[in-house]
């Protein structure tokens, strides 16, 4: 069984910093493509930041330039450092991990953005 935990979330203003983490265990950790999705209130979950298994990443348009993700294999850990953070950022940030054909969530942690 996958274990996915996030923390790191909170609230902060407008153009300020946060990082996320997201500690895995249950899977070969180094060898699984990670991501980071979120969901604001009303709408529907969207992919924000892919990292391979070799280091590779992908960002949706709307935070490129913003949002670094990256990951520690040593820890089996992801991180999803954002700055210049904006209101239209506010939502729930959950840790995604594809085992075989099987979709792993974490539990989500929330991210506030003040204006």
């Amino acid at each position: 069984q996958v274990l996915l935990v996030e923390s790191g979330g909170g609230l902060v203003q407008a153009g300020g910093s946060l990082r996320l983490s997201c500690a895995a265990s249950g899977t070969i950790f180094s060898r699984k493509f990670m991501d980071w999705y979120r969901q604001a209130p009303g709408k529907q979950r969207e992919l924000v930041a892919t990292i391979t298994s070799g280091g590779i990443t992908n960002y949706a348009d709307s935070v490129k330039g913003r949002f670094t993700i990256s990951r520690d294999n040593a820890k089996n850990t992801v991180y999803l450092q954002m700055n210049s953070l904006k209101p239209e950022d506010t939502a729930f940030y959950y840790c995604h991990c594809l085992v075989g054909w099987e979709h792993f969530w974490g539990q989500g942690t929330q991210v506030t953005v003040s204006s």
